[in-house]
């Protein structure tokens, strides 16, 4: 694969993506004591993965194979992640990504994007940023769609870490168990689209949006 040295750069958790500000709803759930031992952990990653897929995947995918179609994915997700919290976070990381993205490919496309956010045409929502950057650097569709949710999950388990919540060695452990969960979500999210797309975990989404209100907090979602 000519792009292998650039999957394994992105997939680098030192890629600065803006992903380690956010804990995608793992720090509020923890706060609410639903995460009190290893298998309700591995419960809230099975449910925030199969939303990713079905909320965040259709439109990073129709992204990918019609860059044209950004604009419209891009207003897609402003209204359909109607969770504030996860809706900031989203645009956090998109951004965070895009200006990584350029610095690191100089991409055309990346400018393009910037120059849209810029005149407020587009927010830069993560999914959106993310199927277009791939695109560009001919990332297959599908080697995409994987990437992005173990950047997911690569990105909740660091964040189980961070908060004591389980161990570096316990999170390996759980993140290698559910690689063929990974997979088998992936292969599913060929039938998906943005006419699809469903919230699948609405406790999550509480959990989530509570952020803010935490006490006391350490990421920013």
């Amino acid at each position: 694969m000519s792009n292998e040295w650039v999957v394994w750069q992105l997939a680098d958790a030192t890629f600065p993506a803006g992903g380690l500000a956010h804990s995608n709803g793992l720090e509020a759930a923890s706060k609410w004591d639903e995460l009190n031992d290893m298998h309700r952990l591995e419960g809230f990653l099975h449910d925030q993965l199969t939303q990713t897929a079905h909320t965040l995947i259709p439109p990073m995918r129709t992204a990918w194979e019609s860059p044209a179609q950004a604009v419209a994915m891009d207003l897609l997700c402003q209204a359909f992640i109607s969770n504030h919290v996860a809706n900031r976070a989203s645009r956090a990381q998109g951004k965070a990504f895009l200006i990584s993205a350029q610095a690191a490919f100089g991409l055309s496309a990346c400018q393009q994007m910037r120059d849209e956010i810029h005149t407020r045409r587009m927010l830069g929502h993560f999914p959106v940023v993310f199927g277009v950057v791939a695109a560009a650097l001919d990332i297959d569709v599908e080697q995409s769609t994987r990437l992005f949710l173990y950047m997911v999950l690569r990105g909740t388990i660091s964040s189980g870490i961070r908060l004591n919540i389980v161990g570096p060695l316990e999170g390996q452990a759980l993140q290698y168990r559910l690689r063929s969960f990974i997979d088998a979500l992936a292969a599913r999210c060929k039938r998906f689209d943005p006419q699809s797309m469903a919230h699948t975990a609405p406790l999550v989404e509480l959990f989530q949006a509570s952020q803010d209100r935490l006490y006391s907090r350490l990421f920013q979602s």
